[in-house]
């Protein structure tokens, strides 16, 4: 199975990224994941379920023992056509 995941930190720090986000995205991009991409306001990745899944808790708590107040977290089923599961707009992107 292939996941696709979105996650964001939160404080927002619109002239830094904090320390949280940097941890949280070292974590994803160092992880061996497909289609990493960051930004300020949200980051995706995708790849085998259980990497991914390791990868998320991973990130989970690196950013948390960095200050993070917040994380959300999305995790989809990506499907062999490369689209979202789960359908709607939410699904989609």
């Amino acid at each position: 199975m292939r996941l696709r995941v979105e996650f964001t930190t939160e404080p927002f720090d619109l002239d830094e990224a904090p320390e949280h986000a940097v941890v949280a995205r070292e974590v994803v991009r160092g992880a061996g994941l497909d289609a990493v991409d960051v930004g300020p306001f949200g980051n995706t990745a995708e790849g085998g379920a259980d990497r991914v899944l390791a990868t998320v808790q991973e990130m989970l708590r690196t950013s948390l023992a960095a200050g993070a107040t917040r994380v959300s977290v999305q995790v989809n089923v990506v499907p062999e056509n490369g689209a979202a599961a789960g359908g709607g707009a939410e699904g989609e992107r």
